[in-house]
Parts: C-alpha cells; sequence; structure tokens
C-alpha cells in the first residue's frame, strides 16, 4: 500500500507542470484518473520524435516526452465541451480528493468545473489550478510558457557565460525548471491540504503559478540582491568568489567540474596536474589573490587539464582529496554503479507490447516505497473500465457517449 493509496485524484492538466505533480502523487499510490480529448489527448503525446516502441521495435503513437511524466495513472476521454462529458466530471469530481487543472484562468468555470461549483457538491474537495500567472494579476489571462518564464522571472539574468567571454549572454535550462518546479511545489501544496482536510474536514482552492515558483525558486539570488539592491550577475560555470571553482575540458573532450574550496585543495590540484609551481606564484598563492587573477590563472589551468582525460583527472584528484566530479551524458549517467545502485531506471511493460524505459522516483520511503506498476496508458485506454467501475455505466451508455465522441 502507497502512502496515498487512500487517495483518488482527477488529473485534468496536460503537457508537463500538472502531470509532473500528479505523476508524484501516483507514485506514491494515488488512484490518478488523466482525463483527455478525444482523439488527441495531451499534447505531449506527440511531442517526438523520439517515440515508444513497440514489441517489433516500430514508433508507436506515444512520444518519450509524454512517457515522461505520465506513469501510474490511467486514462479517460473525455469531451469536456459537451454537457454530457461535463457530467462525467462532475460525477468523478465528487467521488475524489483531488482536482489538479491547468486551464486558462475562468475556462473551466464556463463548463461548471471551476472550484466552487465542485466544492459545491464535494466541500472538502482539494482543487489546486496551475497556470502561468495565477489567478489574479494583471497577467493572469495571459497563457504561460516555461522558457518565458525562466526569463521574465530572473532565472535566466543569473545563468550563461559572462557577457564578456565567447559566448556570453543568458541562457535558459537544459530541462523546463518552472513547470518542474511548480509541479513539485503544487505536489506539496497538495499534501498539506490534504492533511489540512484530514484534520478539519475542509477543503480548500490552490493556486499554483510558474512565475511566482521561479521567483521563489532563485532562493539566495533573491534575497543578495534584496540586502544589497545589487543584481547579480552571470558567472557561467565559474564562482564569483572562489577560484578555481568551475569546469574544465579534457584531453578527450570530457569535462571535469573542479570545486577547489581552499589553498591547500589548490595546491594539490596543481600538483596533480604536474604544476607545483603555480602555488607558491604570489598572484595564485591565496584564495583573495587567484580571485584578482582567475583571468591569467584559468588559461594556465585550462592548458593542464587538457593534458589529461577525464577519467585520469578524476583518478588523480578524487586520490588527492580534491573535490571534482565528472559531467556525465545520459549514456554515461545511466551506466554509472550509483544510479544503477539506486534503481533510478525502472522498466515497464507497454500496451504497446514493448517496454517503456523511464527514471524512476528518486523518494525513498521504507514503510511505503513508491511504486513503478503502470507504463503512462495510452489514449482511452482505461475509459471503459473507469466509466464502469466509478459511475456504474453499462456497455450500452458507454457505447452511446462513444458514438456521440463524448468518449
Amino acid at each position: 500500500m502507497g502512502a496515498l493509496s487512500h487517495i483518488r485524484v482527477l488529473d485534468l492538466s496536460r503537457v508537463l507542470a500538472g502531470p509532473w505533480c500528479t505523476q508524484n502523487l501516483a507514485d506514491l499510490g494515488a488512484d490518478v484518473i488523466k482525463i483527455e480529448r478525444p482523439g488527441a489527448g495531451d499534447d505531449t503525446r506527440t511531442w517526438g520524435p523520439p517515440y515508444q516502441r513497440d514489441a517489433e521495435g516500430h514508433d508507436t503513437a506515444e512520444a518519450a516526452y509524454y512517457l515522461a511524466a505520465n506513469r501510474n495513472k490511467r486514462s479517460l476521454t473525455l469531451d469536456i465541451s459537451h454537457p454530457e462529458g461535463q457530467a462525467v466530471v462532475r460525477a468523478l469530481a465528487a467521488q475524489s480528493d483531488v482536482v489538479v487543472e491547468n486551464y486558462k484562468v475562468g475556462q473551466l468555470a464556463r463548463y461548471g468545473l471551476d472550484y466552487a461549483t465542485l466544492a459545491a457538491v464535494k466541500p472538502d474537495l482539494v482543487y489546486c489550478s496551475i497556470t502561468g500567472f495565477g489567478q489574479d494579476g494583471p497577467y493572469a489571462a495571459r497563457p504561460g510558457y516555461d522558457f518565458i518564464v525562466q526569463g521574465m522571472g530572473g532565472f535566466m539574468s543569473v545563468t550563461g557565460e559572462r557577457d564578456e567571454l565567447p559566448g556570453g549572454g543568458p541562457q535558459k535550462a537544459g530541462v523546463a525548471i518552472a513547470d518542474l518546479m511548480t509541479g513539485m511545489y503544487a505536489s506539496l501544496a497538495i499534501m498539506a491540504a490534504l492533511t489540512h482536510r484530514d484534520r478539519t474536514g475542509v477543503g480548500q482552492y490552490i493556486d499554483m503559478a510558474l512565475l511566482d515558483t521561479q521567483v521563489a525558486m532563485l532562493a539566495n539570488m533573491n534575497t543578495n540582491y534584496l540586502a544589497s539592491e545589487r543584481a547579480p550577475v552571470r558567472w557561467g560555470n565559474a564562482h564569483p568568489n572562489i577560484v578555481p571553482y568551475q569546469t574544465f575540458q579534457c584531453a578527450d573532450d570530457g569535462w571535469i567540474i573542479v570545486a577547489v574550496g581552499n589553498d591547500g585543495q589548490f595546491r594539490k590540484f596543481i600538483e596533480a596536474g604536474g604544476q607545483p609551481g603555480l602555488a607558491d606564484d604570489a598572484r595564485f598563492a591565496t584564495n583573495p589573490a587567484r580571485v584578482r587573477h582567475r583571468d591569467l590563472l584559468v588559461p594556465l589551468l585550462a592548458d593542464m587539464v587538457r593534458t589529461l582525460t577525464k577519467d585520469e583527472w578524476i583518478a588523480r584528484l578524487e586520490t588527492a582529496g580534491v573535490p571534482c566530479g565528472p559531467i556525465n551524458t545520459l549514456p554515461e549517467v545511466f551506466a554509472h554503479p550509483q544510479v544503477r545502485a539506486r534503481g533510478m531506471q525502472v522498466d515497464l511493460p507497454h500496451a504497446s507490447g514493448g517496454t517503456a524505459r523511464l527514471v524512476a522516483n528518486p523518494i525513498k520511503l521504507s514503510a511505503t516505497p513508491v511504486r513503478a506498476e503502470m507504463a503512462p496508458p495510452t489514449l482511452g485506454q482505461h475509459s471503459d473500465a473507469i466509466l464502469q467501475e466509478r459511475l456504474g455505466y453499462g456497455p450500452e451508455q458507454i457505447a452511446a457517449l462513444r458514438a456521440a465522441g463524448i468518449v
């Protein structure tokens, strides 16, 4: 039994932030029903290639992007623009603990699927809305996109190479961090609301916004600015106060991270590279001196690092006690012994007959471990079963809904 195996979730979200949230709940044991448009479904189903492969190795209609955020869910296709589809959603919501949606502000109210309407039927409902900019404010009606929010929320002002260096300028993250972090905050908010409900019997509305999350997650960068009124700048892979604390390219074109935290570690680093004299140079002997003369020192260190391969450097620096690590490609990540030992890849049978190769949930619970039981569903895979099980619909009723294009 999962920690949330007593919880029913109605998932009206799509793309990434909402599905990431509900996948967390599903991994923890919640019964998550994903509502999708008939014939189309979640937009990310077609965001490929690459695609899930069937037993013969042929591409299916399920993009890998979709697979990343929809494990352990069941799919029900419904056209909620029709009264019959809306009635099904309301009936399911009346049996659910949580509703998650990421429609435009006010859109679900037109269908009678907003919080006020559903809470009137089920007062202890926890209802979470995820939008780009929240339910109020001058930008509330605007659609939200992760890339744009990374820029608006300040993340790109502190991410990227220094302006004066080649390739300098603002840079987005390699993954949709605003979406992912909003999904994570939404998961936490839902569990807090469920705890409150269990104590009081009262549900509540949760208003999550990508921009709010992006601003919040800048953490110490925010407080640095608020304390000093000086905007932080981009440093790329370098550190403003410590040298060397950055990346270096190796002889085999691999990359390492060197995180020298004191003068003793600096000496060990350059001794490992056969350049002990650098530690005796007054310009480089102490960290404050190295920071002042970083433009002289870093090219010398870069040349030194290019004399050995990535694996050779890691072996030498780990032996010497210098904080370091490789910059791994994803093939290297999933082949890494620590990643393997932690079980971070999970393979699940897919409805196509192939195997869905997925990333495991990183939460480790001793008494109620997370589950990985079902591959992300094909579009409408569980429609009949859900309507029969939850609402008692018979085959004739389901056939009529399907003939009308509702299911």
